[in-house]
């Protein structure tokens, strides 16, 4: 393994994380608009598309598409269209956050998956990995697989403690919004529409 300055690499993964980006937004606005579980399947889902991402980093998939436009915008696209799905269904849901904490629901399973998938369909995240992760493996090192997921798990670990501890603060927020209806469908479909205007940065980046 060629990992140098670790402590320097965990020192800049907290302040990464810290710094609000999509994946917060996107967490933060599950976990408020529809309570504390659906705020935990939401950072478990992301830290899911990290780990993806973090293993095709390490097979090369990412430079692929950093180098190929097609297949950096058809993945942006379907990953922006994708995020738009998920916020017009929050806009015209009747689902309530009282609805969604009724155990055994499959609407978590739901939650989960499309956390992975808005996050795998992110290629700003792959090019992101394949930027930065390389800056802490030594280039002389022949074999860089088992460096890149290292780096990558350490990336996703960090990452999801920081979110899992958002999700707390914003589950208390929720709490106090579900005994009132109005106010609840009301946040819900403001976070439709901030999920809409994920999906317009997704779609705009290049």
């Amino acid at each position: 393994m060629a990992i140098q300055h670790y402590d320097t690499f965990l020192m800049a993964c907290i302040l990464l994380n810290i710094t609000p980006g999509n994946d917060t937004i996107y967490i933060l606005s599950r976990a408020i608009a529809q309570g504390n579980k659906a705020g935990i399947m939401s950072v478990l889902g992301i830290g899911t598309g990290s780990l993806i991402h973090t293993f095709f980093a390490a097979i090369g998939f990412s430079v692929i598409i950093a180098q190929s436009p097609v297949l950096f915008n058809v993945i942006k696209y379907a990953g922006a269209a994708y995020l738009f799905y998920i916020g017009l269904k929050m806009i015209f849901s009747r689902s309530s956050v009282i609805k969604l904490d009724e155990p055994g629901n499959e609407k978590y399973k739901k939650i989960y998956w499309q956390a992975v998938l808005t996050n795998v369909l992110n290629p700003k995240v792959a090019l992101f990995y394949i930027s930065f992760l390389p800056q802490f493996i030594d280039p002389t090192y022949a074999n860089h697989y088992i460096s890149f997921l290292v780096l990558g798990i350490s990336f996703t670990v960090t990452g999801t403690l920081w979110c899992l501890l958002l999700v707390f603060f914003a589950s208390v927020i929720s709490a106090a919004l579900i005994k009132n209806t109005k106010t609840t469908n009301f946040i819900t479909k403001g976070s439709g529409l901030i999920l809409i205007g994920l999906g317009f940065r997704v779609a705009l980046a290049k």
